[in-house]
């Protein structure tokens, strides 16, 4: 499926927002980076931008944004679970 160029272009800004908010979050000590919150916004806001990067396929960016989801992810599982033991 590929998307318009403005619908491509919207998302990706989305994507780039998330992201963008949790570590500027991070930065203010809005956000503590072993909570669910912000790792959810990095996973949506990179998994959002490896889509994007797929096609055309932009290797580097769609490196960079894959690996970027699957920590944010793997983290994010974590996060949960250390709520649910604290429970």
């Amino acid at each position: 499926m590929t998307l318009p160029p403005i619908s491509t272009q919207v998302f990706s800004l989305v994507g780039a927002f998330l992201c963008l908010f949790a570590y500027i979050g991070h930065q203010y000590n809005w956000m503590d980076v072993n909570k669910v919150t912000y790792n959810l916004l990095n996973a949506i806001g990179s998994g959002i931008l490896c889509y994007i990067a797929f096609k055309p396929f932009q290797a580097g960016f769609w490196l960079m944004e894959t690996v970027w989801f699957l920590v944010s992810a793997i983290a994010m599982v974590k996060a949960i679970l250390k709520a649910k033991e604290r429970c």
